[in-house]
């Protein structure tokens, strides 16, 4: 994908201007004292990092200040930012391969509002310039708007898109969906799932079936859960309910350009250790790019060169 380090700024331009400028410069500080600890701990949890990351960044930190003689701010500033990567640096999780047929199938769960649909049109897209042939498949079959707008999204992009009426089986979509997608020669398959039913059990039950299915197909399956960055603290109890459902492989994190708190990544990251696979920057259909800790922690320090 196109720079990543610009994109990242593009993404976290309202965080760095709000909590994070003013955690930056608690550092431009001669000496750090025992206040300072106090007041980047209270803008930390406002941040969205909340109060149990917030509270293992702060002990890695002072420990090293301890530990490495640390007393200049801008010291102690490299040494939370080298914490923040290594608390956003997730081994990534196994891929459920099956002897590596070439087609890359992508789940994409996650409640409704978050983005999800957005999310694989601009997904879509970058597989689509890098060259691949992309399929969709709408499986979220309870709301007829999230056929239509798959549909839209996938004439705007210029891919397929695999449709039943609504009401139809989610499962039998996603059979369709895969067996033309073997037929067609397909590289990539994005199915959209659904993000609300009656109960959390129905849909909880309904992700299990659709993850069946399609798992019985030769392919390298992966399962991205798109939280919205703005939803906060409130995202990480959605994230916990889809991963004891399915075996979610990475995050999407969109709408970060949305918030001013964007400290949520960090607390993701820490708290289910699931690596972000991606972030969303900003409406246009580019505006995706890959999560890299690295860019992300220098660009809400505003470290960007």
């Amino acid at each position: 994908m196109a720079d990543i380090a610009k994109k990242t700024e593009q993404g976290v331009s309202r965080s760095r201007e709000g909590f994070f400028s003013r955690i930056a410069g608690l550092f431009n500080r001669a000496r750090i004292e025992e206040s300072t600890w106090d007041e980047l701990e209270e803008l930390l949890i406002s941040a969205d990092v909340g109060m149990e990351t917030a509270g293992k960044l702060l002990e890695r930190v002072r420990k090293r200040t301890r530990d490495e003689k640390l007393i200049e701010g801008s010291q102690v500033r490299a040494a939370l930012k080298e914490e923040m990567v290594r608390l956003l640096d997730v081994p990534a999780k196994a891929e459920a391969a099956v002897s590596g047929a070439g087609m890359k199938v992508i789940l994409m769960v996650g409640v409704n509002g978050t983005g999800k649909t957005t999310s694989i049109a601009k997904l879509a897209d970058e597989y689509k310039n890098n060259g691949k042939k992309v399929l969709l498949g709408a499986a979220d079959t309870f709301r007829a708007a999230a056929i239509d707008q798959l549909k839209m999204w996938g004439n705007r992009v210029g891919v397929d898109v695999v449709a039943h009426q609504p009401g139809a089986d989610p499962g039998a979509v996603v059979f369709d969906t895969l067996e033309a997608a073997r037929s067609r020669g397909a590289d990539i398959v994005m199915i959209d799932t659904a993000g609300r039913l009656q109960t959390k059990h129905n849909l909880m039950d309904e992700l299990r079936k659709i993850r069946k299915v399609a798992g019985k197909y030769d392919a390298e399956h992966e399962v991205l859960l798109v939280i919205d960055a703005t939803t906060g603290q409130n995202g990480l109890s959605q994230a916990r309910n889809f991963t004891e459902a399915t075996d979610v492989n990475g995050i999407l994190l969109s709408k970060l350009d949305g918030t001013a708190r964007g400290g949520i990544v960090l607390a993701i990251c820490d708290l289910l250790q699931i690596p972000i696979k991606y972030i969303g920057t900003g409406e246009q259909l580019v505006d995706i790019a890959p999560f890299d800790p690295v860019s992300f922690v220098n660009a809400i320090f505003g470290d960007v060169s």
